[in-house]
């Protein structure tokens, strides 16, 4: 965790409010968090492709919504 708030240059407290948030992703296993390399490298991508900056609220709320329609649906999102 700590080396993902680091790659972010964001106080590793932001990053751990933002996931108990739900606000970005990552597995909690027994007693830490730890940080998918995908969503890291999904930022990195968006940040290219726009050339500006990410807006991890809207990405939080399409991880929302894609969750929601697969419980809806009863399968995955994809």
């Amino acid at each position: 965790m700590p080396e993902a708030a680091r790659l972010m240059r964001i106080d590793p407290s932001t990053l751990y409010r933002a996931i108990r948030e739900d606000a970005f992703p990552a597995v909690r296993v027994r007693t830490r968090y730890v940080v998918p390399a995908r969503a890291v490298e999904e930022m990195v991508r968006r940040a290219v492709d726009s050339g500006g900056v990410v807006d991890v609220a809207g990405m939080a709320a399409e991880r929302r919504t894609a969750r929601e329609v697969a419980r809806l649906t009863g399968g995955a999102s994809w």
